[in-house]
């Protein structure tokens, strides 16, 4: 099936691209890495959009180190995510879960900030952020402003975006000295998106548990979280199953989700004591 769109526009900057965006009449889309949103104007999920390709614009890529955080722009491509050594030493999560996203002619094209925008439930970078308590760095046409990761993700594909604002870059808190960040997920077949996954970080403050594929939005799993800073693995594993409430698809049942959630979560425990010892 061939893509529908109402017209394509590249913007010089991120002024230009408010500006067309404000033209759009409520129907500009903005064209990135084009991974998802490609996608779904191919199967007319999404018809007569105005495409306002920011591609091109400078300073919206790469990865600097701003003292207690990095800074990732928008348009950063996965692949360079995962081989970035600043992310690397500083936020290893993010590269762990590069390995894990589609297959590579997606991760050499696709860029954080669209992974971030698009909101699929079932993709690792939301859980990433959410896990390492990220802030996300958006601009309109009224200025700018930073969303907390916690209040970004509102529903299946939505975000705390507004139509006329663009996401401009991701910061993130450096690990500290001892932290461990492991992320664990099963999928049928590599490349396949997760039937259920998890992102934990062990900090000196304690855990935090971001769990995906099982629910409209990547959630912060806050129960399971205090029993495992109080030591109770059987109490983090109830928490947590009592806490989602996934959906039955063709790939796996409800149960099945909330069973795996459990297994990765003892897993990933498991994991971060290795890494510790």
């Amino acid at each position: 099936m061939k893509a529908s769109a109402g017209g394509y526009a590249r913007a010089r900057d991120v002024r230009h691209a408010l500006d067309l965006l404000a033209a759009s009449d409520g129907m500009g889309r903005i064209l990135a890495g084009g991974q998802s949103l490609v996608a779904a104007m191919n199967m007319r999920l999404s018809e007569g959009d105005m495409l306002v390709d920011i591609s091109r614009i400078d300073g919206l890529a790469g990865v600097t180190d701003e003292g207690a955080v990095l800074r990732i722009g928008a348009l950063t491509r996965h692949a360079d995510v995962g081989a970035d050594p600043l992310v690397r030493a500083h936020a290893p999560l993010l590269s762990a879960a590069v390995d894990h996203i589609a297959h590579a002619a997606i991760r050499n094209r696709g860029t954080i900030g669209g992974a971030l925008a698009h909101a699929d439930p079932a993709a690792e970078f939301p859980a990433c952020i959410l896990a390492l308590g990220a802030t996300l760095h958006a601009e309109g046409p009224e200025g700018t402003r930073e969303i907390a990761a916690e209040d970004f993700f509102q529903d299946v594909f939505t975000t705390a975006l507004a139509e006329d604002e663009i996401l401009t870059a991701v910061t993130i808190p450096k690990a500290e000295t001892g932290e461990v960040q492991v992320l664990e997920e099963v999928a049928r077949r590599s490349g396949d998106y997760a039937l259920a996954g998890m992102c934990l970080v062990k900090r000196s403050a304690g855990h935090r548990l971001a769990v995906f594929s099982v629910g409209p939005t990547p959630l912060l799993a806050t129960d399971a979280m205090a029993a495992l800073d109080a030591g109770d693995m059987d109490g983090a594993v109830a928490a947590l199953k009592d806490a989602l409430d996934p959906p039955s698809d063709t790939q796996a049942s409800a149960a099945y989700r909330k069973h795996l959630a459990g297994v990765l979560l003892r897993r990933a425990v498991a994991r971060i004591g290795e890494q510790q010892a």
